[in-house]
């Protein structure tokens, strides 16, 4: 393999490792509130999350480029307050990702939470223990296994993003090329063998990544 082709393969595994720490924290909080809590407008906001699932990711990475480009409510707001451009950059490509992963995310969790016992919670409550130390040490603890087996799966789901990353940040080297964008680059320029040695990798990260999730998931089942 190339030098290029392993810089390709750092940069998506990096962005792919960032964008899915960045949606921890909030995967974890929304799961939590679908899981435990019961609010109007919840179906609404259990489609709205589910939707990068089954829309065309380029009609997703569509609405992102009208968002975040530099016209857009939140891409001109950040370039005129804090002279930040999302568009078009490596902030782009984790937008995305992160984007498309996130469903993922918080229905793994959600399902690990729903099978925590409340009554484990409650007892906690009555001895004095505050929601958030509950939830660190009774709740996440017991649905652990569920929440690292959707880490997982976010993570491989974001090593294989690329519609709404190609429209959202395009194809600059360098830059912006992610191992999908690269692979369909290559295809483009009819230089098929990179373009399998390219699949070939990213189908052994995902394999890796989706192998240690059914394990951790098999592991949870009684």
């Amino acid at each position: 393999m190339t030098a290029e082709e392993w810089q390709f393969i750092r940069f998506t595994a990096g962005m792919a490792v960032l964008s899915t720490l960045l949606i921890l924290p909030a995967g974890l909080a929304m799961a939590w509130l679908l899981a435990r809590r019961r609010w109007r407008g919840k179906a609404l906001v259990e489609t709205f999350i589910s939707l990068p699932l089954v829309l065309p990711p380029v009609v997703t990475g569509l609405a992102l480029l009208q968002l975040f480009g530099r016209r857009g409510p939140f891409g001109h707001w950040l370039l005129n307050a804090f002279g930040v451009e999302v568009a078009f950059t490596w902030k782009a490509v984790v937008l995305a990702l992160a984007v498309m992963s996130f469903p993922l995310l918080v229905r793994a969790a959600r399902t690990a939470i729903e099978e925590v016992n409340p009554l484990f919670e409650q007892l906690a409550r009555t001895l004095g223990a505050g929601e958030w130390r509950v939830f660190f040490t009774i709740t996440l603890p017991l649905a652990r296994r569920g929440v690292l087996a959707g880490t997982l799966l976010a993570f491989a789901r974001a090593l294989g993003e690329f519609g709404a990353t190609v429209l959202v940040a395009g194809n600059i080297p360098g830059q912006t090329t992610t191992l999908s964008v690269s692979i369909y680059h290559q295809v483009q320029l009819g230089q098929d063998g990179r373009a399998w040695t390219l699949a070939g990798v990213s189908a052994l990260l995902a394999f890796i990544a989706v192998g240690a999730s059914e394990l951790l998931l098999r592991r949870h089942q009684p």
